[in-house]
């Protein structure tokens, strides 16, 4: 009896170290596997950067108009209008009234461009020197005659009667336009056949836009 008990006994312990054989290392590699790091993933390569979009070339600025030299200035929004020069203009004179020597200036805009028309015509007489008296008030640069292209304004010239007083008789005249500044000008001519010129009541008037004004101021 006591050598079933020992037998058994003996038999229990040889499978206790069976079963603790077969655990022990799968234990240890379980615990060994926890211990070292596992290998990091190889990080996803980084996607390229998208190069950025090339700017498009800004348009270049227009350039922006300059002044004319023949004194017509801008007409869109903003610009200014520049006085009228002799360049952008024609030029007439005619005989209105023979007793008095009055003749009609006038001048027309033939530029692109509007224009205004100054305070007085700056008229010369023939080899005489010395201007037209100016005869009346002309209006301020800001509200001085408006010349559209096409457009025309209106002076009236006289040269004095012919009742034999002093007087010279000339047989034609010369245009230039006040321009309020240094631009230089050509002066446009007109004949005049028999203008007698007084210097005492030679005179003319401010522009305006109609001809009936003009003879009548």
């Amino acid at each position: 009896m006591r050598t079933v008990h020992r037998a058994a006994a003996v038999l229990a312990a040889v499978t206790a170290l069976a079963l603790t054989a077969a655990c022990g290392p799968a234990e240890d590699d379980g615990a060994a596997g926890a211990g070292k790091p596992t290998p990091a993933g190889s990080a996803a390569p980084s996607a390229t950067a998208s190069p950025s979009a090339t700017a498009s070339p800004s348009a270049p600025a227009s350039p922006s108009a300059s002044a004319s030299e023949d004194g017509a200035g801008g007409d869109g929004p903003g610009d200014d209008v520049f006085p009228c020069g002799t360049a952008v203009l024609t030029f007439t004179a005619t005989l209105a009234e023979p007793t008095t020597g009055s003749y009609l200036l006038k001048v027309t805009n033939k530029g692109s461009r509007p224009c205004r028309a100054l305070g007085h015509p700056v008229v010369t007489f023939g080899d005489l020197d010395g201007a037209a008296t100016e005869r009346g008030e002309a209006p301020g640069i800001e509200d001085a005659l408006l010349l559209a292209p096409g457009a025309t304004a209106y002076a009236g010239l006289m040269g004095g009667p012919d009742d034999g007083g002093p007087g010279t008789t000339v047989g034609s005249i010369a245009m230039t336009m006040e321009t309020d500044s240094d631009l230089e000008q050509t002066p446009l001519g007109a004949p005049t056949p028999g203008l007698h010129v007084s210097p005492d009541t030679n005179s003319v008037t401010p522009w305006v836009d109609n001809a009936e004004d003009a003879l009548s101021l």
